[in-house]
């Protein structure tokens, strides 16, 4: 087996084939570049989105009807998504694009002689199998106000929008993670390709020995590692197990060799004649973009805190899973309490943010309370601030009678109070 130390065939090619073996499909450049009209200057998958819009939605005439959504109707839906104002900033456009692949397009369509409003949903977030995912390399996207292209090496697709996108290095080049997150952040400068990255959830730097990630307009200092948790020994088993057979899985697709010289794929082959063991390159992969686990991180552990992006670190999200699985399970009528230790300046708040939020969500846990106890006032405005700004909705108890109303009360809001407060209502209660 001859021996290349090209960065493609290092990464890249390996990043390709194991997001292959994710259930990506692979686009060449070509192919990706037709899907978008010809134009490097739009970043949607044009073609792909719009079939997706007539296939993951309907219009509910009636409790038996259904109908589909106008081709005007998702041409417009088409032009929500791509035509965002940045008059306000680039984090500005970032959050309204986040808002309407979460929350979907509200439209207005005549159905059976009158004008009502339906909501068109981009990306169907309750069965990922009608979700359509793909893969392609070296991204080439016109940068703003000038005349030639950034091609990221790697970018993801769901329903031909672009969520993730990834720079490859090579592990014996020092500081290779640092020179790919650098390249990110060129990306996202005022004259780089933000149009690319406004619509991006995750952004990762790997090499076949390290990986890094964050989100959109994340400082180097903010990027973080992902150390996939578990409960027990025997999930951990199971975890390894299906990582080597996901790697291990023969897929040697001829349209990624196609223009390659024929030793690369040569060498491909020769490589997996043996079992491969899963590299870090690997482990990022499945654990951050395999299509379940992206969404995830979409959806629910995705939000903005005063006009700043933010994605769960690993944490965190096992945090809200693992409590999330507590909350769930009742026995003899009752639920299990549980405690969660941070240190200082782990990230409590946003925790406790994306816990409430997910226990909103979820549909099993009907009328959910939620309270939220701290014990100092300025903790408690900080909290209350973060809520807000994450759109969930905060009633503060600034008394221990305002505490017990609003323990009474059927608000779905999410309660705040400071513990003298909280004693106090108890007591009240009590008595």
């Amino acid at each position: 087996m001859s021996i290349s130390f090209k960065e493609d065939h290092i990464s890249q090619i390996p990043a390709l084939l194991m997001l292959e073996k994710l259930d990506y499909t692979y686009l060449t450049p070509d192919e990706a570049l037709a899907l978008r009209g010809g134009n490097p200057a739009n970043v949607l998958l044009e073609s792909v989105l719009r079939k997706q819009l007539a296939a993951i939605n309907v219009v509910q005439v009636s409790s038996t009807r259904t109908t589909v959504f106008s081709e005007q109707n998702i041409t417009a839906g088409i032009e929500a998504l791509r035509n965002i104002p940045m008059d306000e900033g680039f984090m500005e456009a970032s959050q309204t694009i986040y808002d309407l692949l979460t929350s979907g397009k509200t439209l207005e369509q005549i159905v059976d002689g009158d004008r009502k409003s339906f909501v068109m949903q981009y990306i169907d977030w309750k069965d990922i199998r009608n979700n359509v995912f793909h893969v392609t390399e070296e991204f080439a996207v016109s940068r703003t106000g000038m005349t030639d292209t950034y091609r990221p090496d790697i970018v993801l697709f769901v329903n031909g929008i672009p969520l993730c996108v990834i720079e490859c290095k090579r592990p014996d080049v020092k500081d290779s993670i640092e020179q790919a997150i650098s390249q990110h952040l060129r990306n996202q400068k005022a004259d780089g390709i933000r149009s690319l990255y406004l619509y991006s959830t995750l952004l990762l730097a790997i090499n076949r020995q390290e990986g890094s990630y964050a989100t959109t307009a994340t400082p180097e200092k903010f990027w973080a590692r992902w150390r996939e948790q578990f409960t027990n020994r025997e999930e951990e088993v199971r975890y390894r197990q299906e990582l080597e057979r996901v790697v291990n899985e023969p897929l040697l697709d001829d349209k990624l060799f196609g223009e390659r010289f024929g030793y690369v794929r040569r060498n491909f082959e020769e490589l997996y004649r043996q079992p491969v063991i899963p590299s870090v390159q690997d482990e990022y992969l499945y654990n951050l973009c395999r299509p379940e686990r992206l969404l995830q991180l979409m959806y629910g552990f995705t939000l903005y805190d005063d006009g700043i992006k933010k994605v769960a670190r690993y944490q965190q999200y096992f945090a809200v899973r693992q409590t999330m699985q507590r909350i769930r399970h009742i026995e003899g009528g009752r639920r299990r309490g549980g405690v969660i230790w941070h240190t200082q300046g782990s990230g409590k708040s946003l925790t406790m943010v994306m816990l409430a939020q997910a226990i909103i969500l979820d549909k099993e846990i009907r009328n959910p309370k939620i309270i939220l106890v701290t014990d100092r006032t300025d903790l408690d405005r900080q909290i209350t601030g973060t809520f807000r700004k994450c759109q969930i909705r905060v009633e503060n108890a600034t008394t221990g009678s305002k505490l017990v109303e609003l323990l009474n009360s059927k608000s779905d809001a999410v309660i705040t109070t400071i513990i003298n407060k909280f004693e106090t209502a108890v007591r009240g209660i009590r008595t």
